[in-house]
């Protein structure tokens, strides 16, 4: 005799008893994705909860919103390469697919040009907590194709992905930051000359 499901069955089949953290996590990676501005008022709304119980589950928007891009980010930098055409080395490539994407990107675009301070500043600074992560995976990347033998750079790992950070977030803002249209392409020619093809 089968007993009532548990929770966790519920979850899995697609009901829970109540809305918690994740519900509001992949809402709002839903609404991010759409091109939409993640509200909190909004959002606990639609999840029937008040505020408070919304910023308890997320802390904050800020911290809501670099989950919310750190969970694209991570899974874009993590696919597999894309076939090169010899010029740069694979990371290169990685890196500058993640540029164009990035960029492509509709709830990204929307974010970059409604809160492009905003932005810089949650993804960029330490406190944010995003760019650490950022600049420890892009280590982790740079570190293994080292070891596979198909990078060879004479900056430390280190100093590599903090810079190879630094100049992917310089092409990403470019807009926020000098005002020019943000251009892939360049991004991906200063990639390919900083690691180049093993």
């Amino acid at each position: 005799m089968a007993g009532a499901p548990t929770p966790l069955q519920r979850r899995l089949a697609g009901a829970a008893d109540r809305p918690g953290a994740l519900d509001a996590f992949l809402l709002s990676r839903h609404r991010f994705q759409a091109g939409e501005r993640v509200d909190m008022q909004t959002l606990a709304a639609e999840l029937g909860v008040n505020r408070a119980t919304l910023y308890r589950w997320v802390g904050s928007r800020e911290l809501l919103l670099g989950e919310v891009v750190w969970s694209l980010t991570e899974r874009t930098l993590r696919r597999p390469p894309p076939a090169g055409d010899g010029s740069g080395s694979r990371l290169a490539a990685v890196l500058s697919r993640f540029v164009t994407d990035t960029l492509a990107h509709r709830g990204m675009r929307r974010f970059l040009e409604e809160e492009g301070e905003f932005a810089l500043r949650l993804l960029t600074l330490s406190s944010g907590g995003f760019q650490p992560r950022l600049v420890a995976l892009v280590r982790e990347l740079a570190a293994a194709e080292t070891a596979a033998g198909r990078l060879a750079s004479p900056i430390p790992l280190d100093d590599l992905a903090y810079t190879l950070v630094r100049v992917v977030e310089s092409y990403v803002y470019l807009r926020t930051i000098t005002g020019e249209e943000p251009d892939g392409s360049r991004a991906a020619r200063v990639l390919q000359a900083l690691l180049p093809a093993g």
